[in-house]
């Protein structure tokens, strides 16, 4: 488990380092800063506890490229880590760890206790569950535990919110930002003493029945004797993670000879649940393109690089090349697939059918995935700054404090802009 925490964290650190100038990411930094404070910032400068972890939250996902939980529906990481961080003071490294791999466990069993129903009636689990998450993290580190941890958690249920309608927009982001800023101020208000209805959770009026719940308990069956959250899923292409496994089959043609100017037709079939997420038909900004299969698809196949910022841009819109092979492209649901697979089938002018099939979940070595990690990190940094995240999250374990890995987040001035829109 914890080397799966330690991978998350380097894969945060990394997406909200590149995504810190991101306007959204600017926009909650530019209004944390007005609240002076020892927290420190991504994008620079320092602030309160509870608004840097409102702008990290948000620079973390502003790229939409961090970690996916599919137990969970949501992205854990991003709402747990800020939270976490804004508090550390002088707390020892390995307490940070055990922080980071609480929260994300909780935010993990929380988004499977309501299940399916609560995302499908248009709630972003990453801005619910994730919510709980960076509750159960920060009380760990302000030491509320057992009953003095009760309370925050259901002041959490009455702040917990995210809607799927702001898909595409800055709102998306700003739905993790918000689930991390209330773990902070949650747990912050109970040790000033406030407290809560016990049932604010779970009960009749709780946030559960109120928001689409389906109150699957067999989330918690096993607490204290397994762990869900090593069941994560890296992201390896820079836009929804519910286009990659269709993304991953076409890179397999494309690898095995189809070039563009043989394609006729291009079929998708994917899991009916990402038609109303990640199936925009014709998107006109670097945003909404990240949420769209046909247009991700005709990168692919066209050689873009699907991994790299700069492909998700306005112009890739318009790009008459792009608009061609898009236009070929069918999206259709089958329900027999999982959520993490895709099956593709590309036919030629001459008449000739090349199809593959992939699923994001299949077991990958530990060595490939920190090594693709690694890359993903360098590509959006460089290799100095990921060696130095790399060397002080290591060192977290034994750490009497988190100075190594602060430094190695204070990489000078923000990014120059990706135009991502």
């Amino acid at each position: 488990m914890r080397r799966f925490v330690n991978l998350s964290l380097l894969d945060w650190s990394s997406v909200g380092l590149a995504g810190r100038n991101e306007p959204v990411a600017q926009a909650a930094a530019e209004l944390a800063r007005a609240e002076s404070g020892p927290a420190l910032l991504l994008a620079g400068g320092h602030a309160t506890p509870r608004a840097a972890a409102l702008a990290n939250g948000t620079a973390g996902h502003a790229l939409d490229y961090d970690d996916t939980h599919f137990g969970h529906i949501g992205h854990p990481s991003v709402a747990v880590i800020p939270a976490a961080l804004a508090l550390v003071g002088h707390v020892r490294g390995r307490d940070f760890l055990d922080a980071l791999t609480i929260g994300q466990e909780t935010a993990c069993r929380v988004g499977a206790w309501l299940g399916r129903s609560h995302y499908l009636a248009g709630f972003h689990q990453t801005g619910t569950s994730g919510a709980f998450g960076a509750t159960a993290a920060a009380c760990r580190i302000l030491g509320l535990e057992h009953d003095l941890a009760a309370h925050p958690m259901c002041l959490t249920a009455t702040r917990a919110a995210g809607l799927k309608s702001q898909f595409g927009s800055m709102g998306k982001p700003l739905n993790a930002g918000f689930a991390a800023e209330v773990g902070v101020t949650s747990a912050l208000l109970a040790k000033a003493g406030a407290t809560s209805m016990s049932d604010a959770i779970e009960g009749t009026q709780g946030f559960g029945p109120t928001h689409g719940g389906e109150g699957n308990d067999f989330a918690f069956d096993d607490l204290g004797k397994t762990w869900i959250f090593s069941d994560i899923s890296y992201k390896f292409h820079a836009c929804c993670h519910g286009l990659h496994a269709m993304l991953e089959a076409l890179q397999d043609l494309r690898g095995a000879g189809v070039t563009p100017d043989q394609i006729a037709a291009v079929h998708v079939q994917t899991n009916p649940a990402w038609l109303v997420v990640c199936n925009q038909l014709s998107p006109v900004n670097g945003l909404q393109a990240k949420f769209s299969y046909r247009l991700t698809a005709a990168m692919v196949l066209a050689g873009r690089d699907t991994a790299a910022l700069e492909t998700y841009s306005d112009a890739s819109c318009t790009d008459p090349v792009l608009s061609a092979l898009r236009n070929l492209v069918t999206v259709t649901a089958d329900p027999l697939l999982s959520e993490t697979e895709a099956r593709v089938v590309v036919e030629t002018q001459g008449g000739a059918r090349h199809e593959a099939h992939h699923d994001i979940r299949a077991s990958m070595e530990m060595d490939i995935l920190e090594r693709r990690l690694r890359a993903k990190s360098t590509s959006l940094l460089d290799v100095a700054t990921t060696t130095k995240l790399e060397h002080a999250i290591l060192g977290l374990a034994t750490s009497s404090d988190l100075s190594a890995y602060l430094k190695a987040l204070e990489v000078g001035p923000p990014l120059a802009s990706q135009d991502q829109a």
